[in-house]
């Protein structure tokens, strides 16, 4: 016989396990929906005028029967009833976070639409109530909007969703009394509820955990018999702190309601370890056996330990000296710093009598703008500045900030040290930030210390540690910035070091130079630097300058016992600006967040703190850790191609390299840019082609160019051949293994065996890897002409111009074009070995290398493994000395009898030995005679 189904919530309910109780029974048209025993009073109100819109069974009321399913609904804890056995089947609705996973053979519902992350519980019913396209009777709306708006206090908790609000207008849609909501959201409370409520607001203990004001409202009340929430809800509003626990004793148990108002205390955490459960601002438990003073040491304990310190405003702010306006300076001067600099406010300063700086006040970018237009360019700043002196100090929590921003009406404000002089400046922006990262509950600042010392050999790990260590004490601050930040977070470092590299750039905002000396006066090496550029090498691995290093202290996790890097580059904190497009950028000193904002992509503008205080905190001011995650390349700003065009080719080579995709966005810009590509010098192309070639596999990206168009913006002649990738592919095979992917018969009678062709036989010690891939890619390109190809091309000229190439390129190029033009000759069966061996004399290595993939014909190919395993090897025994023993005088005869022997040698009319001696001897009688 088939059981029974039953939807149960918990005891004491509210409008939200009330409202999900009726969702259930809407979608699970079978199921009873049990009433718990206990409700809370206005519930209780609500049930008394409509109860009989509903389909709620009492406990009592039950049919008799096993029940074979219980749908748990805004609750795991409820209480059994009649039917239910260790066989029940269990599904929970729930969007509670739980501190202990589900007991076995229980499941989650996993027919919502989305994450049970909501505001309201009752909203993952309404979802599928919608999905389902089910109309709805008004007390049915009213009822489930009751759900929504009670649990999420009327959609104002920092809890609700988007989602909480489309179910919510839907109900109102559907016909909500909005009315009869409000009675019953607004009930008054009862005269035991006031008393509860004076004790509590009068015994209220006000504590300060990790900078966070918390109230901890405390009662001994064992004949008090209703509800909790409510009189929390109007303690919260009274005392408005950044968390509240009301924690009474009632009859047989303590009973404790939280709020919190800051994600930085996670109430519903700590609920969790009391047994209870909620979200993160809002939450309850109940423990049985214990004594006030038991739960209020637990709450005190656990908050010690998980509640995080408020952000300050140090950790958002904009680190270095702002760039200041004197207020005599003219509105038109101070336009031209806005637009050099980019920033909507700069702080104004007036000096004293005393010779000191004083702030009076802040212009912005808008007032500038209508000075400007009206044509009173030449007014002086203090005529339309902000007037005010407002500044936050670096250490004020973040929440003092905001009531400045909202007092002064300043969206820039300075900020200033312990000594009262300004370290930086905070913007809305840098605030509206912060609020998007606590919006999406998710930690403000990533740490990733632990796989820093996963990848890092340990005395590179001992070193960081040491030099965060070190700015400390001189009161800056050290980051590890750019692409070794990028791969770690892709995971490209393995046990060896993987694919990823652990070279480092050290920025520190302060004086970079000062402390890569003091690293060296206390470990040791030898440092040089570059004062101009505010740049130094701390090199570790010259002989002659031991390193020493401390240990780190014990939390050092670093498994790997790897040697010292060979340097560390310390570069002091920058911003840049462009006077035209494509010219270099010029450097100022700057913050982090500017420094970081002169990358190239968001995915290069990742930082890694190495102070001990923020040790492994990873700084994400451009979403280049989101770009990471969903494999996106995007520019920073609409001109970032324009300011350095070179950035199209850079984009297209971390595109394939990481198989990411440039961001549509990005891509315009890019496409828009690319005529600015003539503009740019002819060293930086050949640079970034270089580096290109560099990649593991550079055809991807050369075909990616091409099919942008970029390659022609380069130079109109430049394309990628259709047989470029196998090419390229087979290079790398040669490379590796020594021979080629795949051999070729040949079927002229010169050597029917297979052709292989090894690396080993073309000494290539010399050659970069890079300008055999340029030969792959331009031998196609390269014109035949009618000579013998001795003569440079006027494409060979243009390139060589265009991209600046190195004379080994050049000459390669030049090899490579006569052996293309002499190609009929080395694949025709009627040439002798000494005409082919006279071709490929002429040509290097890397040239005959290249000839063995680029080109298909048989014989040819064997012609080119016979002259680099044979013909090149054979040459006359005699030398000049037995020439001259011969008779004739030293002279050009002689190179003209050495090559004729090699000739004859090479053609087997002769073999060495005494038939070489007699020919020689007959050259000499010509010559002899002839004179």
């Amino acid at each position: 016989m088939r059981g029974q189904t039953v939807i149960l919530s918990h005891e004491l309910a509210d409008f939200d396990a009330l409202a999900s109780l009726l969702g259930g029974a809407l979608l699970f048209p079978q199921a009873l929906p049990v009433l718990p025993r206990k409700l809370k009073r206005n519930v209780q109100a609500f049930l008394s005028l409509y109860r009989n819109q509903f389909p709620f069974v009492e406990p009592r009321h039950l049919p008799r029967g096993r029940v074979d399913l219980a749908i748990v609904v805004d609750t795991r804890s409820f209480n059994a009833v009649k039917g239910m056995g260790e066989d029940t089947r269990h599904l929970v609705i729930d969007h509670h976070s739980a501190a202990e996973p589900l007991p076995s053979g229980w499941k989650v519902w996993r027919e919502s639409l989305g994450p049970h992350t909501t505001g309201a519980n009752t909203t993952l019913l309404v979802e599928r109530l919608i999905q389902q396209n089910r109309g709805l009777s008004p007390f049915q709306a009213t009822l489930l909007a009751l759900g929504i708006y009670e649990d999420t206090g009327s959609l104002l908790y920092p809890s609700t969703t988007h989602r909480d609000i489309r179910c919510a207008a839907w109900l109102v849609e559907q016909g909500a009394r909005l009315e009869v909501m409000r009675r019953f959201m607004r009930f008054p409370p009862t005269p035991a509820q006031k008393a509860l409520s004076r004790q509590l607001t009068e015994d209220a203990e006000h504590l300060t955990v990790a900078g966070q004001n918390v109230v901890l409202a405390v009662a001994d009340a064992p004949e008090y018999d209703d509800e909790l929430s409510g009189l929390a809800h109007r303690l919260n509003e009274l005392f408005n702190p950044d968390a509240l626990f009301v924690v009474v004793r009632l009859k047989d148990h303590v009973q404790v309601v939280a709020r919190s108002n800051t994600d930085a205390i996670n109430v519903g955490l700590i609920a969790g370890f009391l047994g209870g459960g909620g979200h993160r601002r809002a939450a309850a438990a109940l423990l049985e056996g214990a004594t006030l003073a038991d739960v209020k040491e637990r709450i005190g304990c656990l908050l010690q330990e998980h509640a995080r310190a408020p952000a300050k405003v140090a950790e958002i702010m904009s680190r270095g000296r702002p760039h200041t306006l004197d207020e005599g300076m003219s509105v038109a001067a101070a336009m031209e710093l806005m637009q050099r600099y980019g920033h909507e406010g700069f702080p104004v300063l007036q000096r004293g009598v005393d010779g000191r700086d004083k702030l009076v006040g802040i212009l912005t970018r808008r007032e500038a703008d209508r000075t400007i237009t009206h044509r009173l360019g030449a007014l002086p700043v203090h005529k339309v500045m902000r007037q005010g002196n407002h500044t936050v100090p670096e250490d004020a929590p973040v929440s003092v900030l905001h009531g400045l921003m909202i007092e002064s009406g300043w969206g820039q404000i300075p900020v200033v040290d312990a000594a009262g002089e300004l370290v930086g400046i905070v913007t809305r922006t840098d605030l509206l930030k912060l609020w998007g990262e606590e919006r999406e509950s998710s930690p403000r600042v990533p740490d990733v210390s632990r796989e820093l010392g996963q990848v890092l050999p340990a005395g590179q790990h001992r070193l960081l540690w040491l030099v965060g260590e070190t700015a400390t004490a001189m009161g800056h601050a050290v980051y590890v910035v750019g692409g070794f930040v990028r791969d770690l977070l892709l995971g490209r470092f393995d046990s060896a070091g993987g694919a990823g590299s652990l070279d480092m750039d050290l920025v520190v905002e302060g004086d970079a130079i000062e402390l890569a000396e003091r690293m060296q006066a206390r470990c040791g090496g030898r440092v040089v630097t570059h004062a101009r550029f505010g740049t130094a090498k701390w090199i570790l691995d010259e002989p002659g300058y031991p390193v020493t290093c401390p240990d780190l202290p014990a939390n050092d996790t670093a498994a790997d016992q790897g040697p010292l890097p060979p340097h560390f580059d310390f570069v002091t904190a920058r911003t840049e600006f462009y006077t035209e497009p494509t010219v270099l950028p010029t450097v100022e000193q700057g913050s982090i967040r500017l420094d970081l904002h002169r990358r190239d992509f968001t995915v290069n503008t990742l930082a890694v703190a190495l102070t001990p205080d923020r040790w492994g905190d990873l700084l994400d001011f451009y979403g280049g850790l989101s770009d990471l995650q969903t494999g996106v390349v995007r520019v920073l700003h609409s001109l970032s191609f324009v300011d350095d065009p070179t950035r199209i080719l850079r984009a297209v080579r971390y595109e394939q390299r990481f198989r990411f995709q440039i961001e549509a966005r990005t891509q315009e810009h890019l496409l828009d840019a690319a005529p600015l590509l003539r503009r740019v010098t002819s060293a930086r192309i050949r640079q970034e082609l270089d580096r290109i070639f560099q990649e593991e596999t550079p055809e991807d990206a050369v075909f990616r160019l091409d099919e942008l168009g970029i390659l022609r913006r380069i130079h109109p002649a430049l394309r990628a051949g259709p047989s470029f990738a196998k090419r390229c592919a087979s290079l790398r095979e040669l490379m590796e293994t020594g021979r080629p992917g795949e051999a070729r018969e040949g079927d002229n009678g010169l050597d029917q065996a297979p052709v292989k062709i090894r690396t080993g036989q073309f000494q290539l010690e010399d050659t970069p890897i890079e300008r055999l891939y340029w030969g792959l890619l331009i031998y196609d390109l390269l014109p035949v002409d009618n000579g013998n190809g001795d003569k440079t091309s006027s494409l060979e000229k243009e390139l060589s111009e265009r991209l600046r190439l190195r004379g080994r390129t050049q000459r390669l190029m030049r090899e490579l074009r006569m052996v293309k033009t002499r190609r009929p000759q080395l694949s025709d069966p009627q040439q002798r070995p000494s005409e082919v061996v006279a071709v490929l004399d002429r040509a290097q290595p890397a040239v005959l290398l290249l000839l063995s993939l680029v080109e298909e014909d048989a014989l040819l190919r064997r012609r080119l493994n016979c002259y680099e395993q044979t013909w090149r090897h054979v040459h006359p025994a005699l030398d000049g000395r037995d020439l001259m023993r011969l008779g004739l005088q030293p002279g050009p005869e002689y190179g003209q009898i050495m090559r004729g022997l090699r000739t004859a040698l090479l053609d087997g009319e002769i073999e060495a030995g005494a038939p070489e001696q007699r020919l020689a001897e007959s050259m000499v009688r010509d010559i002899l005679e002839a004179a």
